[in-house]
């Protein structure tokens, strides 16, 4: 049956209608002309049965919008009752929505942060008279010839603290939830109270479907969208310096949490600034901002289990997830990330939130007498919507012509997606030898146990006898061998490392996770300047979560805990799943709290330390978790030392002094711990020529002796103040090499030595 809207009326009090213009869940908006004045108004009425609610809302929006001057929010002019009912005068508009633009694609990035720091312009305006927008959306900006203006302020409400915001009247009907569900920040998703923060994560998601076209947050229903907002993440975007710089203002302003936010409009607003200046001087022009595809490969299921074959059940997936790598505008996850997935019913919304992924890679093996046999599926997560499916088979000595079979045909599948026409691989390292392959497989299988370092090693090192050309696999030795002689006191370990490692960089020097673990080397070695200018010219050439995690380790050896902060920050905005030794850097900022809050379940030796310093032993005590009895020796005496705190200071001492005697404290960072649990202890003297060793070793943190409570003993000590002169003397210098790489314009963040 055919429903007749509702005729344009005539007239609505005084003013002439002339057309509609506009409709809502509300109300009807028309382009008017008030006679009496002269001039014209769109005109927004209430439809049908009005109730207490809607009228209300409507004098809201109108209190609201009358009590702000500014060029960026649509002005108010009057609100009348009318024979027809409440109508709200304003100015009108000429242009077009936001919304509207969007229908014909993505905003170039110039033109996306203009409007960007216009509706920042309205907010901070808005915010600083004590209100919240709260429906802050692509509908509710529009575009004029003069510039951006905000609408519709029916959801406004004074934030908490503000003149009568302790008292202000709920609107909302029991049971809804006020907003549109793909711009919530999720504090009103959960239906908590919001401030100014909550309209700066919604201008996040706007920024990111103006650069990409897309949606922030997707899906199928209501409830799965809201579900996105509280646990997903958006896909980084890439197109150039600009690009990644608003890409990482939008990223913060979307973090889950509103402490991790912008504190003010203004302060995103400069953010935004600082990134259009930053871009590289040879972007003459900003090219399309484009979503990466993020990918994740799970573990294959094994159908017939086979003792000679159920490895491949991790070491497929994960050499598959290596040789994409460095495809463009491909994301390629860690396995490792997928490692608690059920294969054989894998549940698609959980992964792509705790994986944040696009796309999955999931598979079966099946050995038939001298065949292998796999079958693979590219799906879509959450929606599980299949993009393509393979089986490949080939003898079972030949595993690498099976693998890069799959590879390519993932490649071809998402060539669309990632830009269309011919895809560049990343990675192409070809063993050369089968059987050398097979011993990869097998070593990464057993290099996934820390306490059989030992065996992954002889692993790897069969696999380069066999095949001295294959990159990954020098790579993967070197951090064994690193492994091996830091924490199971082997003296070979740091020569044999480096070896490996400079191997590996002679075969191929775009291995991401080559310069991740060599980073961690050369930072034990004292040489964490020359990781960072590594590491940074590495990040001009190629995106990678890797490179900007060793920058954190690098960053902080070298007394740059704002980059080693900003590298994390880089890394998660490329994979939010990432694991990075951020903490060790808050522990050195004295972020203690923090450290307990955020750390504890990944982490309770960490939170252990901080508990430590915040005078919370018995909490520490309990939180410690001791090493197995076949962990290295190294490992076993700090449990100790550390248990000893607690219930006996000489004790403490004692242990920690012969850990220094048997040099278990071998690298700059654990230097720096020793010295300060030393101090702490009260052995002043071994503390300051532990510490002494530590800083001219390549670790100096300025802001860390100053702050650190353990140090408190050594306060005074002219000796004391003298390693922190030179600690900061060491700090100024990496800051310079750190300026002269490019670091700041790479991470968008400006440097401090502390």
């Amino acid at each position: 049956m055919d429903v007749t809207p509702p005729a344009t009326p005539d007239r609505l009090g005084r003013y002439r209608v002339e057309r509609q213009i506009g409709e809502g869940g509300m109300g009807v908006v028309y382009a008017a002309h008030d006679d009496r004045l002269g001039r014209s108004v769109a005109l927004k009425a209430l439809r049908g049965t009005v109730d207490d609610i809607s009228r209300e809302r409507l004098w809201r929006e109108a209190r609201a919008a009358a009590a702000i001057s500014h060029p960026n929010i649509c002005q108010i002019y009057e609100i009348e009752e009318t024979s027809a009912g409440l109508v709200l005068a304003m100015e009108l508009l000429a242009g077009e929505s936001l919304a509207a633009r969007l229908e014909r694609g993505p905003v170039p990035a110039d033109e996306a942060a203009g409007i960007a720091l216009q509706a920042l312009n309205a907010l901070e305006a808005l915010h600083a008279a004590g209100l919240v927008h709260r429906d802050f959306k692509p509908s509710n900006l529009f575009l004029t010839p003069h510039g951006v203006k905000l609408l519709d302020f029916g959801l406004v409400r004074q934030m908490p603290g503000s003149p009568g915001g302790d008292a202000a009247t709920r609107l909302t009907e029991v049971g809804t939830i006020p907003g549109t569900p793909h711009y919530m920040a999720p504090e009103q998703v959960r239906g908590e109270t919001i401030d100014g923060r909550a309209d700066l994560f919604a201008l996040g998601a706007v920024m990111f479907e103006m650069l990409s076209g897309q949606l922030a947050f997707r899906g199928a229903t209501v409830i799965d969208t809201l579900h996105a907002v509280l646990h997903e993440h958006p896909p980084a975007l890439a197109g150039g310096g600009a690009v990644a710089g608003l890409d990482r203002v939008l990223h913060k302003a979307l973090h889950k949490a509103a402490a991790d936010r912008y504190a003010t409009a203004t302060a995103m607003a400069d953010a935004i600034r600082a990134a259009l200046t930053a871009r590289a001087s040879s972007e003459t022009t900003v090219v399309a901002a484009r979503a990466m595809t993020r990918l994740v490969a799970l573990p294959f299921r094994v159908l017939r289990p086979d003792p000679d074959t159920d490895f491949l059940a991790f070491s497929l997936p994960d050499a598959i997830t290596s040789s994409l790598a460095g495809t463009r505008n491909l994301l390629v996850r860690s396995s490792a990330a997928a490692s608690r997935v059920d294969p054989a019913a894998p549940d698609l919304k959980k992964l792509a939130a705790e994986a944040d992924v696009d796309v999955a890679l999931m598979g079966t093996i099946l050995r038939s007498g001298t065949q292998l046999r796999a079958s693979a599926q590219l799906v879509e997560a959450p929606a599980g919507t299949v993009l393509w499916s393979h089986s490949a088979q080939h003898p079972l000595q030949d595993v690498f012509a099976l693998q890069d079979e799959l590879v390519s045909g993932i490649v071809g599948s998402l060539a669309q997606s990632l830009g269309g026409g011919q895809v560049s691989r990343g990675s192409r390292d070809v063993p050369a030898n089968a059987s050398a392959y097979e011993l990869f497989l097998r070593a990464n299988d057993v290099a996934r146990d820390f306490d059989r370092m030992g065996e992954a090693r002889d692993l790897y090192q069969e696999c380069v006898a066999l095949d001295p050309g294959f990159a990954p696999a020098w790579a993967a030795l070197g951090r064994c061998w690193r492994v091996i002689g830091k924490y199971y006191e082997d003296p070979r370990g740091p020569a044999e490392a480096e070896q490996a490692f400079e191997r590996a960089q002679q075969l191929n020097p775009d291995l991401p996770i080559l310069h991740q673990y060599y980073a961690q080397l050369e930072c034990d070695a004292g040489r964490a300047v020359d990781a960072i200018r590594r590491l940074l010219r590495q990040a001009r050439r190629a995106v990678s979560a890797e490179l900007f995690a060793g920058l954190v380790h690098a960053g902080r050896y070298a007394g740059l805990l704002d980059v080693s902060l900003a590298a994390h920050d880089e890394a998660r905005r490329l994979d939010p799943t990432i694991r990075t030794s951020v903490f060790n850097t808050r522990m050195q900022l004295g972020e203690y709290e923090r450290v307990v809050r955020e750390v504890s379940a990944d982490d309770p030796e960490m939170a252990a330390m901080a508990l430590y310093r915040l005078g919370r032993g018995a909490e520490a005590a309990t939180l410690w978790r001791r090493s197995p009895p076949e962990a290295p020796a190294a490992l076993r005496a700090w449990d100790d030392m550390v248990m000893a705190l607690y219930a006996s200071a000489p004790e403490a001492r004692a242990l920690a002094e012969q850990m220094l005697d048997r040099r278990l404290w071998d690298d700059p960072e654990g230097m720096t711990m020793g010295s300060a649990l030393l101090s702490h202890v009260g052995n002043v003297e071994m503390s300051l020529r532990m510490l002494r060793m530590a800083i001219e070793g390549g670790y100096h943190v300025p802001t860390a002796l100053r702050r650190d409570p353990w140090f408190d003993a050594l306060r005074g000590d002219p000796r004391f103040t003298e390693l922190v002169a030179l600690a900061t003397q060491r700090t100024r210098e990496a800051l310079a090499v750190f300026r002269a790489e490019g670091g700041e314009r790479l991470l968008g963040t400006i440097a401090n030595a502390a």
